[in-house]
């Protein structure tokens, strides 16, 4: 047996021999069918190799394959050229089994792992450069803290301004419908207040009529909620201003959602149908660029305003203070001393073109506003909304600032409530409460936080404050801690200028009536105790350490128990009532996430 082998092996090199010639002398590629993908190795001698898309995919099963008896064992090939007639030596024989060499099958494997390590990977195609999606949860909001509790033998005066926006009851209750509660930087206390009518009695004489109440608090044991409302006068329709009003509408890409363009077209139609004649709108709007859409327009030719708004759609990017200098610009052709001249800014806020600092554009709207022209903001939509923008825009234009997230809220902005928007009955109205140290121990103002007025200026008319409207209320609460129930704990007093003219202010007093303090919580009045459970709702919102062991549960209770029939205290109570179920479905206080 062991003679006979290198015959068999020598036979077998015979054969490998032809086949090699056979190989070389194949066609090549070129015009024919295509060959397997290559990869290159670099062998021993530095000469690069090829190897078959097949030998690099599936090196394991060669290394693995046996060396069966009769079959030649892989060995080093030189290049050769053969031909049908040439024929390789026959090489020495090899050894029996026992003694086969493995240095030829090590080479080879340490070639084939040489060729997988370094082939080259597939060439990847050039990325492709795409304008990243927008960020969602961009929203914007600013925390202006929670008041401090004041000791009035310290700091007997709490000093602010007043106004009447309601944006922030609104964006909580779109997102506490949305199944969320809302963040806590959003939640502004006195814009919950004043959301609501209270049935005030309107003033026999003047502008203002004061009405005080207190009682027990309901949340924290000895202490009182004392409440300071504010009742404008009411013009009759009849005897209201001329109007003259620009809409500037942001048309920017991030105004297509249908609770934006398309809820601010129909919102402007419902205001445009309440004005009268003698009232005038001109329409511009504001994205990558701004356009003047109309010029002021009588609105007798309702059509063509109608035609104009409808004509407005969404894109490109935000040059908001391009746009508001425009609406300046058309609402000086119609400037008439002695009528409301108001510029209505409706957007998302967003601003991300041109000059948009805060400080250039307040700039701006100060100086117009020096000229007899006010400008109020309707926002509209969710997800990059930028509250602490529009909040800015309206306060420093002496306007409103109220958010519209259905057509039930649109209508009561620009009908039920639109005459409070345009007829001004009073500019830079300035509160002063006074805390009698005898009675007080100790007192707290909910909310109010970014209306606060240094004490040394509440007499300095030349310090910006709020604008009241026709019809207007303004309601505040203290949290206070009496020593003494027998006697008057505060005294109002309020600083007002005159709507159109003046810039010296006029001072009025009132002192409260301890007849006003209720015995009990349940004994106060219904709109009192209605107003104190708002204020809790807010407070427990905002995350006021000051309500940090009041219960949701409660609130509720309080608000059943306290609202009229009237749709938006009925809503306010099934508000409280979603809220103390996301709060306990949260795991944990009832406060946003």
């Amino acid at each position: 047996m062991l003679r006979s082998r290198p015959v068999v092996a020598l036979v077998a090199l015979v054969t490998l021999a032809q086949t090699l010639a056979g190989c070389g002398a194949a066609p090549s590629s070129s015009g024919g069918a295509a060959e397997p993908r290559t990869a290159t190795a670099v062998s021993d001698d530095s000469s690069p190799r090829q190897y078959t898309a097949a030998e690099t995919a599936a090196p394991a099963a060669d290394e693995a394959a046996p060396v069966a008896a009769g079959a030649a064992a892989p060995m080093p090939q030189q290049p050769v050229n053969p031909s049908p007639t040439m024929m390789a030596p026959p090489p020495p024989a090899p050894p029996p089994p026992s003694i086969v060499p493995t240095q030829p099958m090590k080479k080879a494997e340490a070639e084939r792992k040489v060729a997988v390590a370094t082939q080259k990977p597939a060439p990847q195609p050039a990325p492709i450069a795409v304008a990243p999606p927008e960020p969602k949860g961009t929203e914007d909001y600013k925390d202006y803290g929670v008041n401090p509790v004041v000791d009035p033998q310290k700091d007997r005066l709490s000093t602010f301004a007043i106004d009447v926006d309601t944006a922030s009851y609104s964006i909580a209750r779109r997102k506490i419908m949305e199944g969320t509660l809302p963040p806590f930087a959003s939640v502004r206390a006195e814009e919950f207040l004043n959301y609501f009518d209270y049935n005030y009695e309107a003033p026999k004489s003047g502008p203002f009529s004061v009405h005080f109440a207190a009682a027990p608090s309901p949340f924290t044991k000895g202490h009182h909620l004392v409440r300071v409302a504010v009742q404008g006068k009411r013009v009759p329709e009849s005897a209201r201003k001329p109007v003259h009003l620009v809409y500037l509408v942001d048309t920017s890409g991030s105004m297509e959602s249908a609770d934006k363009i398309p809820l601010a077209k129909r919102s402007l139609k419902l205001l445009t149908s309440s004005l009268k004649k003698g009232d005038t709108v001109a329409l511009c709007t504001y994205a990558g660029n701004v356009r003047e859409v109309l010029a002021p327009t009588g609105i007798e030719e309702k059509d063509k305003i109608f035609r104009a708004i409808d004509d407005l759609s969404a894109s490109g990017s935000t040059a908001m203070a391009s746009g508001i200098e425009l609406a300046y610009k058309l609402a000086e052709r119609t400037l008439v001393k002695g009528h409301v001249n108001r510029v209505i800014v409706l957007s998302d806020g967003d601003a991300n073109v041109g000059p948009t600092s805060h400080e250039q554009i307040l700039d701006m709207i100060g100086r117009y506003k020096e000229k007899g022209i006010t400008l109020s903001t309707v926002g509209f939509g969710s997800g990059n909304y930028k509250d602490t923008m529009m909040e800015r825009l309206a306060d420093k234009g002496d306007g409103n600032y109220a958010y519209i997230d259905s057509e039930v809220q649109a209508k009561r902005v620009f009908q039920d409530q639109l005459s409070g928007m345009l007829e001004v009955i009073a500019r830079d109205v300035k509160i002063q409460v006074e805390f009698d140290p005898k009675m007080v121990k100790e007192y707290r103002l909910i909310g109010y936080e970014n209306r606060d007025i240094a004490d040394k200026d509440f007499r300095n008319d030349k310090v910006d404050a709020g604008e009241i409207g026709n019809g207007h209320a303004v309601t505040a609460i203290y949290d206070v801690v009496l020593k003494d129930t027998k006697s008057s704990p505060i005294v109002l007093r309020l600083r007002h200028k005159q709507p159109l003219a003046g810039d010296t202010a006029t001072e009025s007093e009132f002192k409260m009536d301890p007849g006003a303090i209720a015995a009990s919580f349940d004994a106060a009045g219904r709109d009192f105790r209605f107003a104190a459970t708002v204020a809790a709702f807010a407070e427990v919102l905002r995350q006021s350490p000051h309500a940090r062991d009041w219960s949701m549960k409660d609130i509720a209770r309080l608000a059943d128990q306290a609202a009229t029939t009237q749709s938006d205290q009925q809503e306010f109570v099934s508000l409280v009532h979603r809220a103390e179920k996301l709060a306990t479905g949260n795991q944990g206080p009832a406060i946003a996430r």
